[in-house]
């Protein structure tokens, strides 16, 4: 450690209904610490973090605190103040102790580029994890205790808060799944796992070989110790260490799929495979050709134009509101561009996993999730599976099978439902942020799954080292309506995209400045667009409506079985109405933004 303790927890226990979720936990933190905590959902991190925060009280053991330390808590889902102006929401103090300074918090704001007369209600996901950020910060807190800080956030604000936390002065303890993010902003790992905390002082680069060689010896020791705790640990250390040897193989096949793709782009020196003509137009997927987009008169994007093979795998990348999600959606045919032309294999069957979630029936169990015909068979890409079998390879245990959805944690939620996404037969798979809220095991099982998928793979992430282990090429937004696509992952984006000074704030990529169309000369909204203006708010309201009607009755545990072509219809017509929602909003932010940037003329 940097020096003394600021803090200490001493055998430190905490359950939940008779049930312990650690025990026997002892650690201290320092000024200058930088640790993770790491572990799979579900096995106490946000409650660890809660427990050093001071907002759990533990059932056994001793936490201290040096009296006068300030400690300050990014949560995973903090609850917001939707009416509240963005200035109001950082002034408040996230521990309930002394306000920071005024001046302090339009510091953070400004370096985090949010405008402080912002409602709440009106930001983004991303935007709003950085009026959190800002809240937390702002405060200087000798401890800084992040749950999640990445989910939500874009690539440039993922680096600029890796080079704070690297330089700063107090102490910080990390959740978080971006393994790119904890290798360069931490250098002490706490695992907890099992009910049991280790730790030790190297760097999040040496966690596969120091737990390789942790369990190795713990296997070595209990193999003559009650059966389940041996075959877990068997199973950990069999995914640890095979999992290195499986990646050899995608790693090969992968960097096969980025030479062609080199190919395909033209890039110098890097193409040894070349595909001939016909035999592009004859694994077609998706063509477009000059596709362009506008909202409220800003470019999202300047004539476009890609060519995605069956069996392709492609990132898309960029900042918050580049547009990332809307190029997706023209790719895949669920929204028009204004201009070129979008062409789709007529026999492509698509899955689509949506960064805002399906609902999920919180009543409903594990096993009549993936099973809502009954039976005990789900069927994964046409094949036959049993679903305690599958539900394995997701990670749930056999006693969960039965277990109500509502029961498991926010991660395990999103892992059944990406259990369920990718049971479905289909040849594109689309996936909208998948790794948020994932614990690192479930992410090395997506990359896994995803590494066997014969189909074409398109996927919006922000995590560096994800993107490295699954695409074959990267198509980056850089906010302005340019869009240009390079072959490799997201290390090679970063080697061959064009030099650029490197800002040292995320400043948000609406200001003026980054914006390459002149500022209009006008002073108000033009006749369309403030019609436009006018309409929105209604037709929001009215999506919204649909969709909470809809959520309704897909919640009604006995729908399915009354109707189920009903019930599969309202479930389309409730991805309908979050998506024109979603578009809807988009446009309203858009019009938003430019009646600010007109007032400002």
């Amino acid at each position: 450690m940097a020096g003394p303790p600021i803090f200490t927890l001493r055998d430190a226990e905490f359950g939940f209904g008779g049930a312990s979720l650690f025990s026997g936990v002892s650690f201290g933190i320092a000024r200058g610490d930088r640790a993770c905590l790491i572990g799979r959902n579900g096995c106490g991190k946000s409650t660890l973090m809660k427990v050093i925060a001071g907002e759990l009280e533990l059932d056994l053991g001793e936490r201290y605190a040096q009296p006068g330390i300030r400690v300050a808590y990014l949560h995973q889902d903090p609850p917001a103040d939707a009416g509240a102006l963005v200035r109001d929401y950082a002034s408040r103090p996230p521990d309930g102790g002394p306000p920071a300074p005024d001046h302090a918090v339009a510091a953070m704001l400004d370096r985090l580029g949010l405008d402080p007369d912002r409602r709440m209600a009106t930001l983004s996901g991303g935007e709003s994890r950085r009026a959190e950020l800002a809240r937390v910060l702002a405060v200087a807190p000798d401890i800084l205790l992040l749950d999640e800080p990445t989910n939500h956030l874009d690539l440039p604000a993922i680096e600029w808060l890796e080079r704070l936390l690297r330089g700063y002065e107090g102490a910080v303890v990390v959740v978080s799944h971006d393994r790119r993010f904890l290798a360069g902003a931490t250098d002490r790992i706490l695992w907890l796992e099992r009910g049991r905390l280790r730790q030790t002082g190297r760097g999040f680069a040496a966690f596969e070989e120091w737990s390789e060689a942790v369990i190795a010896e713990e296997l070595r020791r209990q193999e003559k110790l009650d059966r389940r705790i041996a075959e877990e640990t068997h199973w950990l250390h069999r995914g640890i260490t095979a999992r290195r040897k499986r990646n050899q193989g995608r790693l090969a096949a992968l960097n096969d799929m980025r030479e062609r793709r080199a190919a395909m782009l033209g890039v110098p020196q890097r193409a040894r495979i070349v595909l001939e003509e016909s035999e592009i137009r004859s694994r077609m997927a998706i063509e477009a050709a000059n596709v362009a987009k506008q909202f409220g008169g800003r470019s999202i994007v300047e004539s476009f134009s890609t060519r995605i093979l069956r069996g392709d795998r492609i990132g898309i990348l960029g900042p918050n509101g580049a547009g990332k999600t809307t190029l997706l959606r023209m790719l895949i045919g669920d929204l028009k561009p204004d201009s070129g032309k979008v062409r789709r294999s007529a026999t492509l069957q698509s899955a689509y996993f949506d960064q805002r979630r399906a609902a999920l029936d919180l009543d409903a169990t594990l096993k009549r999730t993936l099973c809502p015909e009954g039976g005990d068979t789900v069927f994964v890409r046409g094949r036959p599976r049993h679903v305690v079998g599958y539900l394995k390879d997701f990670l749930f245990d056999f006693d969960q099978v039965e277990s109500p959805v509502g029961s498991l944690s926010g991660g395990e939620r999103n892992r059944l439902l990406l259990a369920r996404t990718l049971a479905r037969k289909c040849d594109l798979l689309v996936l909208d942020e998948p790794t948020n809220d994932l614990d690192m095991d479930t992410l090395d099982l997506l990359t896994d799954v995803l590494g066997d998928f014969e189909g074409t793979l398109i996927l919006v992430s922000h995590n560096r080292d994800f993107l490295d282990k699954t695409v074959a090429s990267v198509i980056a937004l850089e906010g302005d309506g340019s869009v240009r696509e390079f072959a490799g992952g997201y290390s090679d984006y970063r080697r061959n995209r064009p030099a650029a000074p490197r800002p040292s704030d995320p400043k948000p990529r609406s200001k003026a400045a980054s914006v390459r169309s002149p500022r209009p000369a006008a002073s108000k909204l033009g006749f369309r667009e403030q019609r436009r203006w006018d309409e929105l708010p209604g037709e929001m309201e009215r999506a919204q409506e649909r969709a909470g009607k809809l959520e309704r009755m897909l919640a009604d545990p006995g729908f399915y079985e009354r109707d189920p072509e009903r019930f599969a219809r309202a479930a389309d017509l409730l991805d309908r109405a979050r998506s024109e929602f979603a578009a809807l909003e988009e446009e309203w932010l858009e019009l938003a933004l430019l009646r600010e940037e007109l007032e400002k003329v």
